[in-house]
């Protein structure tokens, strides 16, 4: 298994990047990826059910993102608010962060906002002059490669059917397919991983096993960890659920009820022990997200799947298909 980042990297026309949401979430294509006989089918998401046994169990990520993005008055400064630090204090992801270096002031929504210190992750300090949540009070923060302005329909289609709990900065976009009534008919349970910068962070190490995933919170109940231990095979929608898993996992050598952060990056070599099938979005070039999946299905076989998702005009990342690996 490869370390080396140019390794996780491939070629995608940038018309497959979906920009919109389909008219119905159920519509998704869905390439499904057999491990043991390494062979590729194709399918619908609607027919996800077709695909599992009754004794499976679907694990959900219900983080609900935070409608955090904002622009500065003028229009020349976005901001992301990601974390409250203090009273009137916040940190934020800043673009373009040459207009706004410290001690420069810009207003939202004719709030005084200062630049402050600079973070190692490359977050911002922010100095609001009055007592303002701007987590809840703008836009939700579609990611850069949907080149588009902000429209009505992401208010609720950037958002799973079953988001609870605030605190995401991006939606977990596998559970993004799925309907009341087609997660109805499947046995499941929540959890919860807040999508934070770690997710989407770009590895910038020619050795990815040098990189640094910064922490993010998650939390599993007890009763979905007893769900979790008893069912015969562990379905992880998306690759935040499976790091939760195998976080606990990790830690205690079963799924257990517990709250706490995860800095886990996995890529190959890896050892699952909690994950059965993963059900997960087609992901950026060298993300730590394909780095994940490549993990569980193989690099090989999941380069190959994805020219094969190339090759058939699969719509790719948050808005776009799926694939369910077993």
């Amino acid at each position: 298994m490869s370390t080396r980042l140019r390794d996780y990297d491939y070629e995608l026309p940038p018309e497959l990047i979906a920009q919109h949401p389909l008219p119905r979430r159920e519509d998704s294509r869905m390439l499904v990826l057999h491990r043991d006989r390494q062979t590729i089918e194709h399918a619908r998401f609607i027919d996800l059910k077709n695909f599992l046994r009754d004794s499976d169990l679907l694990v959900l990520n219900n983080s609900r993102v935070l409608p955090a993005r904002h622009f500065s008055d003028d229009g020349r400064i976005e901001f992301l608010f990601l974390q409250k630090l203090a009273p009137r204090r916040w940190k934020a992801l800043v673009g373009p962060g040459r207009r706004f270096r410290t001690g420069v002031a810009v207003s939202i929504k004719g709030i005084r906002v200062e630049a402050g210190k600079y973070f190692p992750d490359g977050g911002r300090e922010i100095l609001l002059s009055e007592e303002v949540d701007f987590q809840r009070s703008g836009l939700l923060p579609l990611p850069p490669y949907i080149t588009r302005s902000h429209g009505a329909e992401d208010e609720t289609r950037y958002q799973t059917v079953f988001a609870r709990s605030d605190g995401s900065v991006a939606a977990p976009t596998a559970g993004l397919h799925f309907t009341p009534k087609i997660l109805a008919a499947i046995p499941h349970v929540f959890v919860t991983l807040h999508v934070g910068t770690a997710t989407f962070r770009p590895v910038k190490t020619d050795d990815i096993s040098q990189h640094q995933m910064p922490p993010e919170r998650f939390c599993v109940s007890e009763k979905a960890a007893h769900a979790i231990r008893n069912a015969a095979r562990c379905i992880a929608v998306g690759t935040t659920t499976v790091r939760i898993l195998e976080s606990v996992y990790r830690q205690f050598g079963e799924i257990r009820g517990i709250e706490r952060e995860t800095d886990i990056f996995i890529y190959p070599p890896f050892q699952f022990h909690a994950v059965d099938v993963l059900l997960t979005n087609f992901h950026l070039p060298r993300s730590t997200l394909l780095m994940l999946v490549s993990a569980f299905a193989g690099r090989d076989f999941v380069r190959r799947a994805y020219e094969e998702a190339v090759r058939t005009r699969y719509r790719f990342f948050s808005y776009g298909d799926c694939m369910l690996i077993f």
